[in-house]
């Protein structure tokens, strides 16, 4: 406790009941881990839920399935757009009035798809709901980088991955299970629930970003803020290694339906049991890497996973252009590359976003843009070369596996200095916030 500030007496008793009380400390940091993981969960939610009810809206809405996957399609682009925005006005007011405004927007957006009477209506109700939705998982990285120094910081994104991790194991189960008893229509009606009762959960998140913190260059110059961030590269590297990341992940999402059930005719039953040990496999090495951080940090981990990705995407790569393997020459690769997301990701965006206290909004957001936009790049990608075989979505892995490794290998040369004196622990940061209430 010897770096806390002792600016008062106020705050020095503030600090000895904080020290005297280490489980109320603990409660407080699960309530917030708990709301924050349901801030991020907003992506997996709004798409994983609806997936079983594509094919009835075909007939629903008088379409066909190319249209009503466009639906997907819309939603992420305006997601990973919608995140541009979100970060610099929470930099500037703070992060909870942009979170409720990003929530109600997605209960609007929820509400006019579950009201959408045509599929253009449906496009364009998606991307209402994700322009809100995206204010959750860009805005909770932010606050995580309010409350938490570097290597703490990835250790909470960890734990905060875990947590969300269950909801692309449900969102599909929770979805068929709505629409065998009620519609599709019943499904957005749900995530317009979802929102309300987040956005009252709300009330329980303090406010992160003292006024101070809070900057004041306007809002305006905000073209000008992303370009200084791009052309540094203690933020550069690490957004570009885990978009390259991202763009592979979104390629096996995209592909492996198709690999599985279309070109190796496995049954959706066992496809769903290939699919969710992928996010299990995630859970556990989250878990790892929560135990490894203290002692190994962050960019050796980041770099130890962008290894894996690296020659697990080249084994994907292989399998898929000569079918050695079958089914486990594609499964094992992917489990591999797919786990080792929890140790790229959440050291990738603690270390993006470590030396930018006063930016930790607008950096969160050109990461999370960058990481959504390839993953829309790579999904498209898939499309464009699509030639009746797994190949296409191997060959995109494997490249994303080098992109991430190489660039990773960068950081090696910008070593990484978090700006200390503006990075405070959980209690000092609350109780300023608090003070200053």
């Amino acid at each position: 406790m010897s770096d806390l500030p002792r600016s008062s007496g106020a705050h020095s008793g503030a600090m000895n009941s904080v020290t005297q009380a280490p489980e109320a400390r603990h409660a407080h940091d699960l309530r917030i881990l708990i709301i924050l993981s349901a801030l991020m969960s907003f992506a997996s939610i709004s798409t994983d839920m609806y997936l079983p009810a594509l094919p009835t809206l075909v007939n629903d809405l008088h379409t066909d399935i190319a249209r009503v996957e466009l639906t997907v399609s819309t939603f992420l682009i305006g997601f990973s757009l919608g995140q541009l925005f979100w970060g610099p006005v929470s930099d500037r007011l703070g992060r909870r009035l942009p979170i409720a405004a990003g929530l109600l927007l997605f209960v609007l957006g929820s509400a006019g798809c579950a009201m959408s009477t045509t599929i253009t209506q449906m496009q364009v109700w998606r991307i209402v709901q994700a322009l809100g939705a995206c204010s959750g998982p860009v805005l909770a990285r932010a606050m995580v980088r309010d409350l938490y120094a570097r290597e703490r910081s990835a250790h909470m994104l960890s734990i905060l991955i875990l947590m969300m991790a269950v909801a692309p194991l449900l969102g599909p189960l929770l979805g068929g299970q709505i629409l065998s008893f009620w519609s599709w229509r019943a499904i957005f009606w749900v995530l317009a629930l979802v929102g309300i009762a987040t956005l009252f959960a709300l009330w329980l998140l303090p406010e992160t970003l003292s006024v101070p913190m809070r900057s004041k260059a306007p809002l305006r110059n905000t073209l000008a803020s992303y370009i200084s961030l791009v052309r540094d590269p203690r933020l550069l590297i690490y957004a570009v290694s885990g978009g390259f990341y991202y763009g592979g992940c979104y390629a096996f999402i995209a592909g492996t339906p198709f690999a599985y059930v279309d070109y190796y005719h496995v049954s959706p039953k066992l496809f769903g049991l290939l699919f969710g040990v992928n996010i299990v496999g995630l859970m556990v090495v989250n878990f790892i890497n929560t135990r490894l951080l203290a002692r190994l940090g962050a960019d050796r981990i980041f770099r130890f996973g962008a290894w894996i990705a690296a020659l697990s995407g080249i084994a994907l790569a292989i399998d898929a252009r000569f079918g050695w393997g079958g089914v486990p020459g594609l499964a094992i690769p992917i489990f591999c590359f797919m786990s080792v997301s929890g140790f790229i990701v959440a050291n990738s965006v603690a270390s993006a976003l470590a030396a930018f206290p006063k930016q930790a909004g607008t950096a969160s957001s050109l990461v999370g843009a960058m990481h959504y936009g390839s993953g829309v790049l790579s999904a498209a990608m898939l499309g464009w070369f699509a030639d009746g075989t797994p190949w296409p979505m191997g060959w995109i892995v494997g490249a994303a596996g080098i992109g991430c490794l190489v660039t990773a290998l960068l950081q090696k040369q910008h070593p990484h200095s978090e700006v200390a004196t503006s990075v405070t622990p959980l209690e000092t940061r609350l109780l300023v916030v608090n003070s200053e209430a």
